[in-house]
């Protein structure tokens, strides 16, 4: 019979695709490489909802066909190991991208109207902080998009419909598609940086976005810069972004995503109140989670069945030999 491991339990519309596919799921609990191994060496397909693979236990894990993410981000996988070993890495495009641009705009809102500090202070009985005037309108702002994917593009959209001025810097995006859109191209990001009141990160962590964000590019933003990132955390430099907040270098951040998951409480940055966090759940709504869910387990099913399926981040995977017989 065919073995699918799971890190830890998907959605319930998830379970129910692969419970039709008459397979048996061995549900870990952790998605620590070593931790899964036990049950890898004998497993069909993976699918991590929380956790990575790597090289090591790839090798180990012979009879592995396939591997699903719930999602788009793979850089806790070991993409080119897979491609090396024939292995296609399922994705599931689009089935959150409304969720993660909704959550990007409710944290945009949040900060614009100083909503952390609002309900500190009153909280506190400080009905007086209503007159600090931290808050202030988005309507006339400028939106700059760092990333004009599937997200930064929803996001465009939602935040022209309520008179924000848009400017997006993506290296990857043909400069007349954002033109024909009806917003700014940016060619440097610095651009984007030093133009915008509002920062919205929508790319994937790479060895180039790495840091993307440090030191330098707070120097180049101003008073009532607000920052939101709900890509990945380590996009942006924390230690940097912390100070930048204490000494008021920018108004705001909202924040779903950190370099460390899960997070360290006792660091300084969630000691701030001009900081809106949520635990990484931008793409767990219920229409996302299912959504996600069923495209990694039906993938998941294909790839191992044999069928070339089109959603992998790694297409060139197709030309390995072990697909060709």
């Amino acid at each position: 019979m065919t073995k699918i491991v799971i890190s830890h339990r998907l959605h319930d519309d998830g379970m129910a695709v692969l419970e039709k596919g008459n397979v048996q799921v061995a549900i870990t609990n952790n998605g620590d490489p070593k931790a899964m191994l036990p049950e890898l060496v004998d497993a069909d397909g993976l699918i991590i909802r929380i956790g990575s693979i790597d090289r090591e236990t790839m090798l180990k894990a012979t009879s592995l066909k396939a591997i699903g993410r719930p999602g788009v981000g793979v850089d806790d996988v070991d993409v080119k190991t897979a491609t090396e070993l024939g292995i296609p890495v399922v994705i599931a495009p689009g089935a959150n991208t409304r969720s993660v641009a909704e959550h990007a705009f409710a944290l945009m809102f949040a900060c614009a109207k100083d909503m952390r500090r609002s309900d500190l202070e009153m909280r506190k009985g400080n009905f007086a902080i209503r007159s600090s005037y931290k808050a202030y309108e988005l309507n006339n702002k400028t939106l700059g998009l760092i990333g004009y994917g599937r997200i930064g593009s929803i996001l465009a959209k939602m935040s022209k419909a309520i008179g924000m001025q848009i400017r997006v810097y993506d290296p990857f995006v043909a400069p007349e598609t954002i033109q024909q859109a009806g917003y700014t191209y940016c060619l440097h990001l610095d651009e984007v940086i030093t133009h915008s009141d509002v920062i919205s990160i929508h790319v994937p962590l790479t060895k180039e976005t790495r840091n993307l964000i440090g030191e330098r590019e707070f120097s180049l933003m101003h008073a009532n810069t607000i920052l939101i990132n709900c890509a990945r955390g380590e996009v942006i430099d924390e230690t940097a972004l912390t100070q930048a907040l204490q000494q008021g270098k920018i108004h705001s951040a909202g924040l779903d995503v950190f370099a460390t998951e899960p997070v360290d409480i006792s660091a300084p940055l969630f000691q701030l109140d001009n900081v809106i966090v949520s635990p990484h759940m931008a793409g767990q709504t219920k229409e996302a989670a299912s959504g996600v869910a069923t495209m990694a387990a039906e993938g998941v099913l294909a790839v191992i069945n044999g069928e070339r399926w089109p959603y992998v981040c790694n297409p060139e995977v197709y030309d390995h030999p072990r697909w060709k017989k």
